[in-house]
């Protein structure tokens, strides 16, 4: 089982992670600040801190799947799901993955979008922790939970690298554990 991290060690390692961060202003448009996590994942011990970090403050949850979101979410979901030592479901756009699947569609500010999951990636029962890189608005976790729930499953807890507090995503996933590294 992984330690559960000290306060002041998750304090130090927050710093850390916001002094990599890059922001990239006027990106993917202008007037929005994008928060580049590439930097973390160029310096192996920040990346494996973080990873680490994210698996202990889960291991107490006894999850049976980490579920990643597409992309970025599939980074850091991976070492998590090998230090917890539990299955990896990825979470796709559709028309990504080969086998018979289940989808949510979810409301964008114009328009819709999906997510897919493979229908059997779950069963009854499976406690899920959700990994991705950002909370922003919640669409894309809230429809996730809703995937999830759809295969059978019950998501346990949310984590996240980063979370954008002015967008509010958590009130879209009121009722389940939310955990951020940083918080902006």
């Amino acid at each position: 089982m992984i330690a559960r991290p000290q306060p002041e060690g998750r304090a130090a390692l927050a710093r850390d992670v916001r002094a990599t961060v890059r922001d990239v202003p006027d990106f993917p448009k202008p007037g929005i600040i994008f928060k580049d996590i590439t930097p973390v994942l160029l310096d192996a011990a920040l990346f494996t801190r973080l990873t680490d970090s994210m698996a202990a403050a889960a291991a107490a949850l006894q999850v049976s799947h980490v579920v990643a979101i597409e992309s970025r979410g599939f980074i850091f979901a991976a070492p998590v799901a090998q230090r917890l030592g539990v299955a990896l479901v990825p979470v796709r756009k559709p028309g990504k993955l080969p086998h018979r699947r289940v989808r949510e569609e979810y409301a964008l500010e114009y328009g819709t979008d999906a997510l897919e999951m493979h229908e059997d990636a779950l069963g009854a029962g499976a406690r899920v922790l959700v990994v991705d890189d950002v909370l922003a608005t919640g669409g894309t976790a809230a429809a996730t939970r809703r995937l999830v729930e759809r295969a059978g499953g019950t998501v346990v807890a949310f984590s996240f690298v980063i979370d954008l507090t002015f967008l509010n995503g958590r009130h879209q996933l009121v009722g389940t554990s939310v955990d951020a590294i940083v918080e902006y």
